[in-house]
């Protein structure tokens, strides 16, 4: 058997005993052979590039949950196997327009509606004769938009945020921090309580806007709704420009009344015109799974802390004829946390098991917008409060521009790993120049680098629950979520060694004496 440890011992002129075995020696257990055999099933065309939600993916998942089977590892998922099961709302639109008066305006240009923040509706359309400016559609005892207004059964147009006093506190909540009002789903919820047939949302920041939701606009994919379906009024974010169709003739009482709310003065005004919203949504349910290979630690009390080894196992899955096959994204990262958990169990086998306990956790729903991660952080498997670490690997398998020209693809890019904790920074330099010896680059952990990388992947949600994690990534390259991510391309004696310090920086925080130390807050995007 090609991962006998004693084999590789024999050679190296060392007694093949378990006393005598090295994490070094464990790490080489970590093979390009066996990241190409896990590549080349991932990647193939049976299993149709992965798509959360196809058959595609479900058989990724079966194939992951087999090698951890192979691996004699405990099933700790749902119902005694190694999934974690989640099922998904997935809904867009069909057919989506807004005209105003004589003008149409276009989706994602002049306006856009979020999907999940649109319910089902009847006849697929909203028409009124009138809208209803209602300044910021809050219902607070300092600030009521609604308490002199009678707007059941109209649209609403209102103002996005809260109103301040003239010290720059907010009025609702006095301090200089908005309230739960500025939130688009608290005035929802008080809308349609109310019995507002539709809200319109002014959105200052247009083009920002439709650059930040451009995940949720064709689809949008979530464990968690936001509002009950068939309890959340329909809404819009539109451009000033329709603002002032609406508001046609009638700008010199808007003004007044925006100034009034402005200054913690509600006051509503009535602007006639001729809208119609057309919001014909698709609604359908998928199922995902993450997959869980737990390896339990050696400690008595150490083990009841977990290290997380993470990787995204889905991609973007087939267009028209064409299967987007993402080796590099994910199935890279993939077949290194294999790699990873096979190391891991035979050193446990050979009485060299870390004293923590590993948790190798291959997540979906990364490419619909981090939704593993998101799920297993709200419903954790394993406590978040004994979770120390997040090793996570999304992109290890190619060399980009920059490393190319420079001739070096012996090279990772570090994200996350000082932004919490100082001591995860620093584990990762010290097993690298031991054992590894990468250029360890930096660029994209720079907060100010306008990629932000940090928050786009798995990592973010742990780091975001406090808990210490370290990203690596090789940096994009011009077959990135196109069809042509595929494993010929993939540069495997390059990947072993990134594959190997994410081993190095995992076993060393799993047998540390000490937790990590959070040194840092938490950075939200």
């Amino acid at each position: 058997m090609k991962k006998l440890l004693f084999i590789l011992l024999i050679l190296r002129g060392v007694h093949a005993t378990a006393q005598q075995a090295t994490l070094a020696d464990f790490a080489e257990t970590i093979n390009t052979n066996d990241l190409r055999v896990h590549e080349t099933i991932l990647t193939s065309d049976s299993l149709g590039g992965r798509e959360t939600g196809t058959e595609g993916n479900l058989k990724a998942a079966r194939y992951i949950a087999a090698q951890f089977e192979k691996l004699g590892l405990p099933k700790v998922g749902d119902n005694q196997t190694y999934f974690q099961r989640m099922v998904y709302t997935n809904d867009g639109w069909n057919n989506i327009a807004l005209k105003v008066n004589d003008h149409t305006y276009r989706h994602q240009f002049n306006f856009y509606a979020l999907p999940y923040l649109n319910p089902m509706l009847e006849g697929n359309k909203i028409e009124a004769s009138e809208v209803v400016f209602l300044g910021y559609g809050i219902d607070h005892a300092r600030y009521s938009d609604y308490k002199k207004a009678n707007v059941k059964g109209k649209v609403i147009l209102i103002n996005m945020g809260e109103p301040m006093a003239q010290d720059s506190t907010f009025v609702i909540s006095k301090t200089q921090t908005a309230s739960n009002w500025s939130k688009i789903e608290a005035k929802l919820a008080i809308a349609y309580q109310k019995g507002v047939k539709a809200v319109l949302f002014i959105d200052p920041k247009m083009a920002e806007s439709l650059q930040a939701n451009r995940r949720n606009f064709s689809r949008n994919l979530t464990g968690d709704v936001v509002l009950p379906d068939g309890k959340m009024v329909n809404s819009a974010f539109i451009s000033p420009d329709i603002a002032k169709e609406i508001i046609g003739k009638n700008t010199e009482g808007y003004a007044k009344a925006r100034e009034k709310c402005a200054a913690g003065k509600p006051r509503s005004l009535t602007l006639p015109c001729e809208l119609t919203l057309k919001m014909d949504k698709f609604f359908k349910q998928l199922i995902g799974n993450n997959v869980m290979g737990f390896i339990e630690g050696s400690d008595p009390v150490l083990k009841n802390e977990i290290v997380i080894v993470s990787a995204h196992y889905d991609h973007l899955g087939t267009r028209g004829e064409q299967i987007y096959h993402g080796a590099d994204d994910n199935g890279s990262g993939t077949s290194s946390v294999l790699e990873i958990a096979q190391a891991l169990v035979e050193a446990k086998r050979q009485g060299k098991g870390t004293r923590r306990s590993v948790l190798c956790l291959l997540m979906t729903g990364e490419e619909k917008g981090l939704l593993g991660s998101k799920y297993y952080v709200t419903y954790p498997v394993f406590p978040l409060d004994k979770t120390v670490a997040d090793v996570n690997i999304d992109m290890v398998g190619r060399v980009d521009e920059k490393y190319e020209k420079l001739g070096n693809p012996n090279y990772i890019y570090v994200i996350g790993a000082d932004k919490l904790s100082q001591d995860l920074h620093d584990i990762n330099e010290k097993v690298n120049a031991k054992y590894t010896k990468l250029t360890l680059d930096y660029t994209y952990n720079d907060e100010n680098d306008p990629n932000r990388y940090y928050y786009r992947s798995d990592h973010y949600n742990f780091a975001e629950h406090g808990v210490p994690a370290i990203f690596y990534f090789n940096g994009t390259h011009d077959d990135y979520h196109q069809p042509t991510d595929t494993i010929d391309k993939i540069n495997f004696d390059k990947m072993a060694k990134i594959v190997k310090l994410a081993f190095f920086t995992a076993t060393e925080i799993a047998n540390r004496d000490e937790r990590l130390r959070i040194t840092k807050k938490v950075k939200t995007p």
